[in-house]
């Protein structure tokens, strides 16, 4: 029944397994209950009560949705960047409603499901060399170390260097510090469910600190009545509309293409050619996911690169993804208590992650240029940027033009060229 239902593979994995990993991956990517909420507050007539539900809610569709369509072992949520760019861009930079820029969610989750089913974003995955898929995963594991690092402020901003070094003296980064050994030394010795342990720890440790804030424990669900379905459409000819649906379309495509070929290349779950399993199947429910947020009332629903944690404790299958869903159930009750889990609690997991996604890098054929430069560019501006899809876009550009320098153009793909040439006009233009 397991089989049939999550992808469930006994030989692989245990039920056991599969739900510390669905919890692992709930707690580092929780995150998003609290960060919402506060980030659409400042758009009038939208209640931070009323968008943690409606975050909560989108998380559990994805989630189900990736349990028992996809049966891969991946969390999805409102993602972090696309709630930003809704929020600042579209609502208080360009002066438009939240209800214009929920239609505009609306309308890229409708074209995500074209795009599935015509089978153009399998073949957009298909169609990125093997070089590149593994510094995706490597690439990502700088990036989320580095949301970890900065979440905990053991990594801080500054205006000469653009970063420094926090106080790791005291607060969030020594407990961060102390986390990262109790999780590492929990890791080395193969204890199981190490990282969710690891979590729970530093969490705990940090009370007597007063980094850890406990808020609580139960709270009643408050009604997304405000903002469910609430669509604006007489805009939705204009230029701006376009440009807006465009842009969430790029951002959303190439997170989730990264974050499934990083994540999926690191646990194996590839075949001899590099290829997904059932990575059409993991599309649609990420574009489900997205049109049902809209109707939720809330921005772009994800696949979530913190899933790697979740797959880093030996998550396999949708089950999963499933305890994943119901973790956010239960969150939807106990919203205090989960809320009361310090960003410096989660942040020694995303750094062992981090190391742990690096380990595609060691196929990359680093003696051909050709092959090696474009990775590297890959991997180093997904941290620099702070974005998994700018580091794509910028590695594949890079990719083409190398290998037409070098006289390697025979290699390069229909789609390579297509996706270049398109990729090139979105920094023109957008």
């Amino acid at each position: 029944m397991l089989k049939k239902l999550f992808g469930f593979d006994s030989e692989k994995t245990t039920i056991r397994t599969e739900i510390i990993a669905g919890i692992t991956t709930f707690l580092t990517m929780s995150y998003i209950l609290a960060v919402n909420p506060s980030m659409f507050s400042m758009l009038d007539g939208m209640p931070m009560g009323a968008v943690f539900t409606s975050t909560a809610l989108a998380a559990i569709v994805g989630c189900v949705m990736m349990a028992f369509w996809g049966k891969l072992p991946f969390g999805l949520a409102p993602g972090m960047g696309l709630n930003a760019f809704f929020v600042y861009s579209v609502c208080l930079g360009m002066g438009y409603t939240w209800q214009f820029a929920l239609t505009a969610v609306f309308i890229e989750g409708f074209i995500f499901i074209l795009l599935t089913v015509t089978n153009v974003r399998e073949a957009i995955v298909n169609a990125i060399p093997l070089s590149m898929r593994n510094a995706i995963g490597a690439g990502i594991g700088l990036f989320i170390a580095f949301i970890g690092l900065e979440s905990a402020g053991v990594i801080v901003s500054d205006s000469a260097t653009l970063v420094a070094l926090g106080d790791v003296k005291s607060g969030s980064a020594l407990l961060a510090m102390i986390g990262l050994v109790i999780t590492g030394f929990l890791y080395s010795r193969n204890f199981p469910g190490a990282i969710l342990v690891g979590i729970l720890l530093t969490m705990i440790i940090g009370i007597p600190m007063g980094v850890t804030e406990f808020k609580g424990i139960l709270s009643k669900p408050e009604s997304i009545a405000p903002i469910f379905c609430q669509f604006e459409w007489k805009n939705i000819l204009t230029l701006d509309m376009l440009v807006i649906v465009f842009t969430f379309l790029f951002i959303d495509m190439f997170d989730t293409v990264g974050t499934l070929v990083g994540v999926c290349t690191k646990a194996g779950m590839v075949d001899k050619k590099g290829n997904i399993h059932r990575i059409k199947e993991a599309f649609m429910a990420d574009a489900i996911a997205t049109t049902a947020g809209a109707v939720l009332g809330t921005s772009t629903t994800t696949t979530y690169v913190e899933s790697a944690a979740g797959v880093a404790q030996g998550g396999r299958s949708g089950l999963t993804a499933f305890s994943v869903a119901c973790c956010f159930v239960v969150a939807l009750f106990f919203s205090p208590l989960f809320l009361s889990i310090p960003a410096a609690a989660t942040a020694p997991a995303l750094i062992i992650v981090g190391l742990l996604m690096l380990e595609p890098i060691k196929h990359i054929p680093f003696d051909d240029f050709s092959e090696s430069i474009p990775a590297f560019v890959c991997i180093i501006m997904m941290p620099l940027s702070y974005s998994i899809s700018n580091g794509i876009l910028l590695g594949m550009i890079i990719y083409v033009l190398m290998n037409i320098i070098c006289g390697k153009h025979k290699k390069i793909t229909p789609t390579m060229y297509i996706l270049a040439v398109l990729f090139i006009l979105k920094y023109i233009f957008i």
